[in-house]
């Protein structure tokens, strides 16, 4: 799909962990209603049925982390971001076995007590390159005066911040939140423009008020991740096409991150994904430059890593005008 010896670094990837929506006493009809629409969308995508959490459904006794190289050499695939992983600690001694491959974000919640001493020691101590937080599982405003000092420590980083806003979890999942929208971060990212904001899913359902962000601030960053089926429930007509035009118009190919949201085995890497997106690039007409940008590049300059022909990973972007 590629010309050059270019090598795809997706953004957005997760290792087990634990995320509770609404806490342990869901109503039955509420998870038999959100099992019966995750069984038809695995249907659909002709996906493998889930594994449990820290499993190996089909008995492959390989180390987990070993299990994703040989996944992403059977793509060819360069490299992954994790987000997630049980803790921080497991996240970095996953990534210690093969950091030539993957790179991992921070992923505690940031109203925990000592939130802002966890984030400097995974990121002074263990080295991770990020922070992951989720919209509608945060329940203080994140222009609350107690998050300054948070804001303040990536900020002098330049740290990247991926936050979840929009529709979470599976059918029976988050729909309504004070934090849902992405314009939830619109205080916090103009007060700290060092900061890079990446929202994923093209915002899940929210998708205007992610434009008017990234319109307004030029550190915020859209990523691309999942099947996107958020399209289906909009009151007018989206595609991945469209929605890829409509960033691209406003924001420009430096500012456009691709992801999968690649989440474990026996499903492994959702390889569709990427097709899909490169073919709605190229039918787009996009240029090759762009399309390493989209689908590497922009990663690896956030993230501090060379870019595949030698060039300097510098971050790359620009403001635009009404």
């Amino acid at each position: 799909m590629f010309r050059n010896p270019f090598k795809v670094f997706d953004i957005h990837g997760h290792l087990p962990y634990r995320l509770l929506l609404g806490g342990i006493n869901r109503h039955e009809l509420i998870s038999r209603y959100g099992a019966e629409r995750s069984e038809r969308m695995r249907l659909t995508w002709d996906f493998p049925e889930a594994a449990p959490v820290g499993s190996n459904a089909d008995n492959d006794t390989t180390p987990l982390i070993d299990r994703w190289v040989e996944e992403l050499d059977k793509y060819g695939i360069g490299g992954l971001n994790f987000l997630t992983a049980l803790d921080n600690d497991n996240m970095a001694a996953q990534l210690a076995r093969h950091p030539d491959r993957f790179t991992g974000f921070a992923y505690h919640s940031i109203e925990e007590e000592g939130a802002e001493a966890e984030l400097r020691r995974a990121v002074n101590e263990l080295g991770l390159k990020g922070y992951k937080l989720f919209g509608p599982l945060t329940s203080i405003p994140f222009d609350d005066p107690s998050l300054t000092p948070i804001w303040t420590f990536l900020a002098e980083k330049r740290l990247p911040v991926l936050i979840h806003f929009g529709l979470l979890g599976h059918a029976g999942g988050i729909a309504h939140h004070p934090n849902i929208s992405p314009l939830a971060i619109f205080n916090t990212a103009r007060s700290f423009p060092d900061i890079p904001f990446i929202i994923p899913h093209f915002g899940a359902g929210y998708f205007q008020e992610l434009l008017h962000l990234c319109w307004s601030c030029p550190n915020v960053f859209i990523d691309t991740s999942g099947s996107n089926q958020w399209m289906r429930w909009m009151p007018y007509e989206l595609t991945l096409e469209s929605v890829l035009r409509k960033t691209y118009e406003l924001i420009g190919p430096e500012r456009i991150i691709f992801g999968t949201d690649a989440s474990g085995f026996p499903r492994g890497y959702p390889y569709r994904y990427l097709q899909d997106q490169v073919r709605a690039c190229r039918e787009l007409r996009f240029s090759e430059t762009d399309i390493e940008n989209i689908f590497g590049n922009n990663a690896r300059r956030l993230l501090g890593l060379a870019l595949p022909h030698g060039k300097p990973a510098q971050q790359s972007g620009k403001a635009e005008q009404a």
